[in-house]
């Protein structure tokens, strides 16, 4: 293949192009907001987790004390009806009197067992909702934090993008002015080797795979017409010569 020297060195200037642009993507990947923000979900997922399950237990108690207290209030008004017929003097017999005296005596022990039980419950829901409060301030805290760090990425984002389409235009611009058969092979090796399809002899080195050239292939480099497009014996790519190639 062949083509004149400017055409190969306009090469140069797209694969330091192409080199920016892979640079910018890999920036974009590898911004440390996509790790900070992955962990501080990860942290939101559980603290969310913790939350649900400390809500569910709050309200499960509320349930609990709830039924608790209505059934002290139950026993609480059979004492009272109880000491109320107790107290009319309408039970007249010695043993129902007895009875109900046992009775009534029986339903202020249960009374207390159960009032025992209401003190139980609420200290559960207290500690319930003292632990949802300080999930919720947590998950609260942690949704602040991703936040913030959702929009330092974005801002990466946008300045890299921007940088990126500033690039992207320049490069179609530069790429217009090489033969599209250099170009076309440019693209092809770039894609084999890592990106860089084209490279810079340099002081008898490849700049592609930073090999010192053989000195038969130096010679035949020397050998060959300027527009003659040659290729690196150790990684194939386009080789381009300038003044500083040491031939």
């Amino acid at each position: 293949m062949n083509a004149a020297p400017a055409d190969q060195i306009r090469l140069l200037d797209v694969q330091d192009l192409d080199v920016r642009l892979q640079q910018l993507a890999h920036r974009r990947r590898s911004l440390p907001e996509h790790a900070e923000i992955e962990s501080l979900s990860k942290d939101l997922t559980q603290l969310r987790d913790l939350l649900v399950a400390a809500q569910t237990e709050e309200s499960d108690c509320a349930r609990e004390q709830t039924k608790a207290e209505q059934d002290v209030d139950q026993v609480r008004q059979r004492a009272v009806r109880d000491q109320q017929r107790l107290d009319s003097g309408a039970v007249t017999s010695p043993k129902d009197l007895e009875n109900l005296q046992r009775e009534i005596a029986s339903l202020a022990k249960r009374q207390g067992d159960l009032e025992d039980v209401v003190l139980e419950v609420m200290e559960r829901r207290e500690s319930a909702q003292e632990r949802v409060a300080e999930l919720t301030e947590r998950v609260g805290s942690v949704e602040a934090k991703i936040d913030d760090a959702t929009a330092r990425r974005d801002a990466a984002f946008e300045e890299i993008d921007g940088e990126t389409a500033s690039v992207t235009k320049e490069r179609e611009v530069v790429a217009g002015s090489v033969p599209a058969d250099l170009l076309k092979l440019y693209d092809k090796l770039r894609g084999q080797q890592g990106g860089i399809g084209a490279a810079k002899l340099y002081q008898r080195t490849c700049q592609g795979c930073r090999q010192e050239l053989a000195i038969t292939e130096l010679n035949e480099i020397r050998k060959a017409a300027p527009d003659t497009v040659v290729r690196c014996e150790n990684c194939r790519r386009i080789l381009v010569r300038t003044s500083e190639s040491g031939l």
